[in-house]
């Protein structure tokens, strides 16, 4: 679609404006290089100048700005950011993980609730009176 939108200016004056045709390319480039991958021993960050390795035992916890892309908070204090995911990625990164990231949307275990074994009337409120 950007190729597209690029050609009628650049072909129309290609002197001038052929360097519009780098655009789409970067940008392919942009969207093929950038990942996170999950393995056995932490995760694999790659952009596009730049890859980087997190061992499991380096990494605190995940965490979610606003906007842009998820970071991975270090236990040295300094966060890294997590190409390509997002927090409707959450499921499949705590899945791939192996439990090393808890999924927030994972059934929770049954927990024996203390209302149940308490006496109803001391739960449920007394009326008031209208005096």
């Amino acid at each position: 679609m950007l190729l597209i939108c690029v050609s009628f200016p650049a072909l129309g004056w290609p002197a001038a404006l052929g360097w519009l045709f780098l655009l789409p390319i970067g940008v392919t480039v942009w969207i093929l290089r950038n990942q996170t991958t999950v393995t056995s021993s932490g995760l694999e960050t790659r952009s596009v100048f730049a890859a980087k390795s997190i061992p499991w035992t380096d990494i605190k916890g995940v965490r979610f700005p606003k906007r842009g892309w998820a970071r991975a908070d270090l236990i040295s204090g300094k966060e890294s950011v997590l190409p390509a995911v997002g927090f409707d990625r959450l499921q499949e990164l705590a899945e791939a993980s192996g439990g090393r990231i808890p999924d927030p949307y994972a059934a929770v275990p049954d927990v024996v609730e203390s209302n149940h074994d308490s006496d109803p009337e001391e739960n449920s409120e007394s009326p008031r009176s209208s005096e």
